[in-house]
Protein backbone atom coordinates (compact mmCIF):
# COMPACT_ATOMS: atom_id res chain seq x y z
CA UNK A 1 0.00 0.00 0.00
CA UNK A 2 3.01 2.27 -0.53
CA UNK A 3 1.23 4.31 -2.77
CA UNK A 4 -1.50 4.66 -1.11
CA UNK A 5 0.25 5.33 2.67
CA UNK A 6 2.13 7.84 0.81
CA UNK A 7 -1.12 9.76 -0.86
CA UNK A 8 -2.53 9.88 2.76
CA UNK A 9 0.84 11.02 4.57
CA UNK A 10 0.55 13.72 2.10
CA UNK A 11 3.09 12.94 0.52
CA UNK A 12 1.85 12.53 -2.95
CA UNK A 13 -0.91 14.81 -3.93
CA UNK A 14 -4.56 14.22 -3.81
CA UNK A 15 -5.50 13.80 -7.84
CA UNK A 16 -7.25 10.32 -9.80
CA UNK A 17 -5.05 7.58 -10.07
CA UNK A 18 -4.97 4.23 -11.28
CA UNK A 19 -4.07 1.43 -8.49
CA UNK A 20 -3.85 -1.83 -9.12
CA UNK A 21 -3.53 -3.06 -5.60
CA UNK A 22 -4.70 -6.73 -4.58
CA UNK A 23 -6.16 -5.34 -0.88
CA UNK A 24 -9.50 -6.56 -0.61
CA UNK A 25 -12.09 -3.37 0.51
CA UNK A 26 -11.91 -3.56 4.21
CA UNK A 27 -8.24 -3.30 4.45
CA UNK A 28 -8.01 -0.31 2.18
CA UNK A 29 -11.32 1.51 4.07
CA UNK A 30 -9.36 0.39 7.56
CA UNK A 31 -6.08 1.87 6.37
CA UNK A 32 -8.02 5.17 4.81
CA UNK A 33 -9.90 5.42 8.17
CA UNK A 34 -6.93 4.58 10.57
CA UNK A 35 -4.95 7.73 9.05
CA UNK A 36 -7.86 10.15 9.48
CA UNK A 37 -10.03 10.18 6.28
CA UNK A 38 -12.58 9.82 5.17
CA UNK A 39 -13.40 6.48 2.78
CA UNK A 40 -15.87 5.12 -0.17
CA UNK A 41 -16.27 2.44 -2.28
CA UNK A 42 -17.84 1.75 -5.52
CA UNK A 43 -18.47 -1.15 -7.22
CA UNK A 44 -18.01 -0.64 -10.88
CA UNK A 45 -19.35 -4.06 -11.84
CA UNK A 46 -22.34 -3.73 -10.39
CA UNK A 47 -22.42 -0.14 -11.94
CA UNK A 48 -22.42 -0.29 -15.47
CA UNK A 49 -24.53 2.28 -16.83
CA UNK A 50 -25.02 5.92 -16.04
CA UNK A 51 -27.55 5.89 -13.94
CA UNK A 52 -26.41 2.50 -11.84
CA UNK A 53 -23.16 4.63 -11.06
CA UNK A 54 -24.59 8.13 -10.63
CA UNK A 55 -26.48 6.01 -7.92
CA UNK A 56 -23.78 4.38 -6.78
CA UNK A 57 -21.59 6.92 -6.03
CA UNK A 58 -24.48 8.81 -4.54
CA UNK A 59 -24.61 5.97 -1.88
CA UNK A 60 -21.41 5.36 -1.35
CA UNK A 61 -20.07 9.53 -0.81
CA UNK A 62 -23.45 9.25 1.20
CA UNK A 63 -25.18 12.45 -0.63
CA UNK A 64 -28.54 13.83 0.70
CA UNK A 65 -32.16 12.48 -0.21
CA UNK A 66 -32.11 15.41 -2.63
CA UNK A 67 -29.49 14.65 -4.55
CA UNK A 68 -30.70 14.38 -8.43
CA UNK A 69 -27.90 11.85 -9.83
CA UNK A 70 -27.36 12.98 -12.68
CA UNK A 71 -23.73 15.08 -13.55
CA UNK A 72 -24.53 18.40 -12.44
CA UNK A 73 -26.05 17.09 -8.88
CA UNK A 74 -22.50 15.16 -8.51
CA UNK A 75 -20.88 18.03 -9.29
CA UNK A 76 -23.06 19.88 -6.43
CA UNK A 77 -22.85 17.38 -4.16
CA UNK A 78 -18.78 16.84 -4.25
CA UNK A 79 -18.15 19.96 -3.09
CA UNK A 80 -19.63 19.09 0.42
CA UNK A 81 -17.33 16.06 0.16
CA UNK A 82 -14.91 17.29 3.33
CA UNK A 83 -16.18 20.30 3.89
CA UNK A 84 -14.90 19.48 7.65
CA UNK A 85 -11.40 19.50 6.43
CA UNK A 86 -11.01 15.99 6.32
CA UNK A 87 -9.91 14.05 3.38
CA UNK A 88 -11.76 11.43 1.17
CA UNK A 89 -10.72 8.66 -0.78
CA UNK A 90 -13.18 7.09 -3.29
CA UNK A 91 -12.19 4.02 -4.63
CA UNK A 92 -14.05 3.24 -7.50
CA UNK A 93 -12.96 -1.09 -8.74
CA UNK A 94 -14.12 -2.37 -11.78
CA UNK A 95 -14.41 0.93 -13.59
CA UNK A 96 -13.12 -0.25 -16.77
CA UNK A 97 -16.64 -1.78 -18.33
CA UNK A 98 -18.06 1.26 -17.82
CA UNK A 99 -14.76 3.07 -19.62
CA UNK A 100 -15.44 0.76 -22.63
CA UNK A 101 -18.94 0.49 -23.01
CA UNK A 102 -19.79 4.32 -21.94
CA UNK A 103 -16.87 6.78 -22.98
CA UNK A 104 -18.62 9.91 -23.26
CA UNK A 105 -20.29 9.79 -20.18
CA UNK A 106 -16.59 8.19 -18.64
CA UNK A 107 -15.05 11.04 -19.27
CA UNK A 108 -17.51 13.56 -18.26
CA UNK A 109 -17.29 11.55 -14.75
CA UNK A 110 -13.71 12.23 -14.51
CA UNK A 111 -13.78 15.82 -15.22
CA UNK A 112 -16.61 15.82 -12.32
CA UNK A 113 -14.46 13.77 -9.73
CA UNK A 114 -11.07 16.00 -10.96
CA UNK A 115 -13.33 19.26 -10.34
CA UNK A 116 -13.61 18.08 -7.07
CA UNK A 117 -10.04 16.83 -6.46
CA UNK A 118 -8.96 20.09 -7.84
CA UNK A 119 -11.25 22.38 -5.58
CA UNK A 120 -9.61 24.34 -2.94
CA UNK A 121 -12.02 24.08 -0.45
CA UNK A 122 -12.88 20.91 1.29
CA UNK A 123 -10.01 18.36 2.32
CA UNK A 124 -8.49 16.89 -0.03
CA UNK A 125 -9.69 14.20 -2.43
CA UNK A 126 -8.09 11.50 -4.07
CA UNK A 127 -10.27 8.91 -6.70
CA UNK A 128 -8.60 5.44 -7.10
CA UNK A 129 -9.29 3.50 -10.13
CA UNK A 130 -8.54 0.33 -9.10
CA UNK A 131 -8.08 -2.76 -11.55
CA UNK A 132 -6.59 -2.97 -15.06
CA UNK A 133 -8.48 -1.07 -17.67
CA UNK A 134 -7.91 1.27 -20.66
CA UNK A 135 -5.50 3.84 -20.37
CA UNK A 136 -7.03 7.20 -19.44
CA UNK A 137 -5.18 10.71 -19.89
CA UNK A 138 -4.22 12.26 -17.42
CA UNK A 139 -4.68 9.69 -15.32
CA UNK A 140 -1.17 8.11 -13.44
CA UNK A 141 -0.07 5.00 -11.20
CA UNK A 142 -0.37 5.61 -7.87
CA UNK A 143 1.53 2.21 -7.49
Amino acid sequence: MSGLASLLAGRTPPGLYAWHSGFGVDEVRHTVEHAGWGFAHVDGLRAQTKPELLHAMGEALEFPDWYGQNFDALADCLTDVGSSGVGTVLLWDGWAPYAREHARAFSVTLSVLGGRVAADRGGPFAVLLRGEGPAVAGVTELD
